[in-house]
C-alpha cells in the first residue's frame, strides 16, 4: 500500500506546505520546506510509512535520507562489515567501532552532503540501539527473544543527529529516535523495561508493548496517558500538559538524563515511576524526542493503519496532529 509510494520518494526532499489541508493550495500559500526522514533501508516498515503518512496528512511529503557512512568504519555494501561487530555474532557494534563512532562523528563522514538540503529530521521507532554507542558502554541485554539489532542504521542515525545538533538543525525522533537522542546526548538507557522494573523489585503489566496473543497475525499498540512539563517545547506544540491514550511500542527507554544537556519533559508513571515519555534539548531551538507514536494515532484516525478500527482506544487525530505541524513551522524558520 504505502510502500509504492515510498518507492518513489527516496533522496532528499523537497517539500510543500500547505495553508489549508482541505484545498490545493494558490503559489501565495505555499512555502517550500525540506523536511526528511533518517536513512533505514527497509522504508516499508510501519514505523516508517507511519510518519510518511501522518506528515502528509499535514500537508508536506517526507522523504528517506541516504545513508550515512564513517569512513573509519568498513562496510560490506550498506551494512557494517562484521570485523566491526561484536565477536559474538549478535549483530551490533563492537565496543571498539561503537567508541570511534562516538570519538570520531561525522567529521569523516559524508553526513555533509547528505544533509546540506535539509531543514529538519525525523527519526523513526525500530530497533534497538547498540549499548557500545552509549556514553558508558554495556553488554547487550542477553534476551535471546530480543535481539534486534542494525549496525548500519546505528550509525547513519548517530552521525546524521550530531550533525544536525552541530549545526542547530531542527530534529524531531518517535520512539528509537528518542532513545538515540538520548545516546547521543550521554544519557543512560533502560535495555529492557520487564527486567528492569523486576530488578526494582516493582510488577509490570506491559504497558508500553502490548503481548502478542496466541495466533494473533498483527501485535498492535498499546494506549496509555502521558504529562508533558508545563512550559516545554512539547507542551507548547501539543498545545496542553496531559495526553491521554499515547500509542506505545517499546521495550526500552531513556532511564535518566542527569549531566546532559537533556530535560524529561514527558512522563508517565507505571507502578510509582516517572518513565521517560519525552526529552528535549535545551541548548538547542528543536531537538525533541518522544517515547510514543502520534504519528501511529493519526493514521489510525485517517483509516490507512492496519488494525485502524481500535483508533477510539487512542490519542485522537485533533491531539496528536498539532506536534506535526508545530515542528513543520519550526522547520521553515531554518529557511
Amino acid at each position: 500500500m504505502i510502500a509504492a509510494i515510498l518507492a518513489i520518494i527516496c533522496g532528499v526532499c523537497v517539500i510543500t506546505f500547505y495553508s489549508s489541508n482541505d484545498d490545493k493550495p494558490s503559489d501565495s500559500s505555499k512555502k517550500e520546506v525540506r523536511i526528511a526522514i533518517a536513512w533505514r533501508a527497509d522504508t516499508d516498515n510501519e514505523f516508517c510509512t507511519n510518519v510518511v503518512e501522518a506528515f502528509r496528512e499535514a500537508g508536506v511529503t517526507v522523504t528517506v535520507l541516504p545513508q550515512v557512512k564513517a569512513q573509519y568504519l568498513n562496510y560490506d555494501g550498506s551494512a557494517v562489515a562484521t570485523s566491526d561487530l561484536d565477536a559474538e555474532g549478535i549483530g551490533y557494534l563492537s565496543n571498539a567501532s561503537g567508541t570511534l563512532v562516538r570519538s570520531q562523528g561525522y567529521a569523516q563522514s559524508n553526513a555533509v552532503d547528505v544533509l546540506k538540503n535539509v531543514d529538519g529530521v525525523l527519526f523513526t521507532g525500530g530497533e534497538d540501539i547498540a549499548p557500545s554507542l552509549y556514553a558508558v558502554q554495556q553488554d547487550w541485554h542477553r534476551i535471546e527473544a530480543e535481539i534486534d539489532y542494525n549496525a548500519a542504521r546505528d550509525v547513519s542515525d548517530f552521525l546524521t543527529m550530531t550533525y544536525c545538533l552541530d549545526h542547530d538543525i531542527p530534529l524531531l525522533g518517535f520512539c528509537r529516535g528518542a532513545q538515540m537522542l538520548g545516546v547521543v546526548s550521554g544519557a543512560t538507557v533502560i535495555q529492557d523495561i520487564p527486567t528492569w522494573f523486576a530488578s526494582q523489585g516493582l510488577p509490570y503489566n506491559y504497558e508500553h508493548r502490548r503481548e502478542k496473543a496466541e495466533g494473533e497475525t498483527y501485535r498492535d499498540y498499546t494506549p496509555h496517558d502521558v504529562t508533558l512539563s508545563s512550559g516545554s517545547i512539547l507542551a507548547r506544540y501539543f498545545g496542553t500538559t496531559t495526553l491521554t491514550g499515547c500509542p506505545s511500542w517499546h521495550h526500552q527507554a531513556v532511564l535518566s538524563t542527569k549531566g546532559t544537556p537533556l530535560s524529561v519533559t514527558a512522563t508517565t508513571n507505571v507502578s510509582g515511576v516517572d518513565m521517560v515519555e519525552g526529552v528535549e534539548r535545551t541548548d538547542k531551538r528543536c531537538a525533541i524526542g518522544v517515547q510514543f507514536h502520534p504519528e501511529a494515532a493519526i493514521v489510525k484516525h485517517i483509516g490507512k493503519g492496519v488494525n485502524n478500527a481500535n483508533a477510539s482506544q487512542f490519542m485522537t487525530y485533533d491531539a496528536a496532529m498539532p506536534l506535526l505541524r508545530a515542528f513543520i513551522e519550526e522547520c521553515k524558520k531554518s529557511k
